[in-house]
């Protein structure tokens, strides 16, 4: 075997990888507020396992002591970043608030449609784990973006990257409603 013929595609795929690569546009947030709707939003449907987990156990929807633990831990990742904790605990405050209106509509739905119901009972500790992940994720994102929170064009902004993420996600109407009240009050 000619060893110029078996480094051939070696050299090719060595050159391919030295050229830069232009991002993807679409890769590329279209509004600068998007990644923390989204992530807001990825943690909303954590609600539907919540609430499957609490429609097969009877478990309660509001849970002040967990709740509780949430906003402390916010609260301490706030100071970190070296951002207002009353702001980001407010934020969280709203969050909490719109997941647990999911969860209570679900448990209605199921209540008066047992069939629509999940057959099993996610394990709470699952979606406890990544509500705290993305609770940092959206800690981390609120303080990357609190130039633009505190900005006058934060609205406008805020409205754009809520509409564009509900269009990406197919967000139903109760979800869209979760949103405008688990965002209600970023921009300051």
């Amino acid at each position: 075997m000619n060893i110029r013929c078996a480094l051939a595609p070696v050299a090719v795929g060595v050159a391919v990888a030295l050229v830069p690569m232009a991002p993807l546009a679409s890769a590329q947030p279209t509004h600068t507020l998007t990644d923390l709707v989204d992530a807001a939003v990825r943690r909303l449907e954590v609600a539907e396992p919540v609430a499957a987990n609490k429609f097969h156990t009877g478990g309660p929807i509001v849970d002040p002591v967990r709740e509780q633990q949430v906003l402390d831990s916010v609260a301490g990742q706030a100071r970190e970043f070296q951002i207002d904790p009353n702001y980001v605990t407010t934020a969280f405050r709203d969050q909490i608030d719109a997941t647990v209106g999911i969860e209570y509509s679900r448990l209605a739905q199921w209540t008066l449609d047992p069939a629509a119901a999940p057959a099993d009972s996610p394990d709470l500790g699952s979606s406890r784990d990544i509500i705290d992940a993305l609770n940092r994720e959206m800690v981390t994102l609120i303080a990357e973006e609190w130039g633009k929170l505190h900005a006058p064009q934060c609205a406008s902004e805020l409205d754009a990257a809520k509409s564009e993420v509900a269009t990406t996600r197919g967000l139903d109407p109760l979800y869209r409603q979760a949103v405008d009240l688990a965002t209600r009050n970023y921009c300051r």
